[in-house]
């Protein structure tokens, strides 16, 4: 099915469709991203926002009826362990000035998002993760210019890890036994890992999830 999380017409008409036709919803892993790249969403949020948080924020939003008619279910979320770098500015997240500060601040919203989904969801059978895949040799390059990535490409090879290795995490938290029990968290390396203490500000996540709702009009 087509879906666009760059566009959220087409995140609300895909989950139309879905619904529509698919009856079960057991796990959902929010995995697109887009690396810090200074451009527009079709709906005038900067694409790392866009993409990496408000169109997984709009899709999981949309999907939850059909997850907790399902349950236990589980929706994971890929995050970076760079959210580290930068806080959110609630006065800006729009924010798209320095392409790396944009990233980062939307793996931080990752996280909050995640969060805040676990402390809904409790009791109603749907556990949410946040997960750090590692560094892995994707094809994210693909937006930067020729040299950019054959650079990148020789760094990769050298000390990022294959997609395989990356995607072990995510498939721990979406259908291993010993994870069903640990939701909630942030997760590495097939494990809990520590949070700063500025991304496990309870208060920060329950504020982003309601700024959310406002601008993908939800509420």
């Amino acid at each position: 099915m087509e879906l666009d999380l760059a566009n959220l017409r087409s995140v609300r008409d895909f989950c139309k469709t879905f619904l529509q036709q698919e009856k079960r919803l057991d796990i959902l892993i929010n995995n697109a991203a887009m690396p810090g790249v200074l451009d527009w969403t079709d709906d005038g949020f900067s694409m790392c926002l866009g993409v990496n948080h408000l169109g997984h924020f709009l899709l999981t939003n949309l999907l939850l009826g059909r997850l907790k008619e399902c349950a236990p279910s589980r929706v994971v979320t890929l995050t970076c362990s760079s959210y580290k770098y930068q806080k959110l500015d609630f006065r800006d997240l729009n924010y798209n000035l320095l392409p790396f500060f944009t990233y980062c601040r939307s793996k931080l919203a990752n996280v909050y998002f995640s969060q805040e989904l676990g402390r809904l969801m409790q009791g109603k059978g749907v556990t949410s993760y946040a997960v750090h895949p590692g560094f892995v040799q994707s094809d994210w390059t693909c937006h930067y210019s020729f040299l950019f990535r054959t650079v990148m490409r020789v760094l990769m090879w050298m000390f990022f890890v294959p997609c395989e290795t990356g995607a072990q995490t995510v498939v721990y938290c979406a259908v291993s036994d010993e994870a069903a029990h640990r939701g909630g968290g942030y997760f590495a390396d097939c494990r809990p890992a520590a949070l700063r203490p500025f991304a496990r500000d309870a208060g920060a996540a329950k504020k982003l999830w309601e700024a959310s709702e406002r601008l993908v009009k939800l509420v």
